[in-house]
């Protein structure tokens, strides 16, 4: 049986220990930039709007 060898989400290279599930610090960082810009979503209920106070 063959051990299918994971890879980068980013760049799809194969994943480096030290940065799994990543394979640098470049994708890690790319991945996390994508989550701070709203890049990726979750699926659920659409967020209340924010309520301004007149006060």
């Amino acid at each position: 049986m063959t051990r299918s060898e994971r890879k980068c989400p980013i760049c799809r290279k194969p994943v480096v220990a030290e940065h799994s599930p990543f394979c640098s610090s470049r994708c890690r960082d790319r991945d996390l930039l994508k989550w701070l810009d709203d890049g990726y979503a979750l699926p659920g209920p659409p967020a209340p709007p924010d309520i301004a106070s007149d006060e």
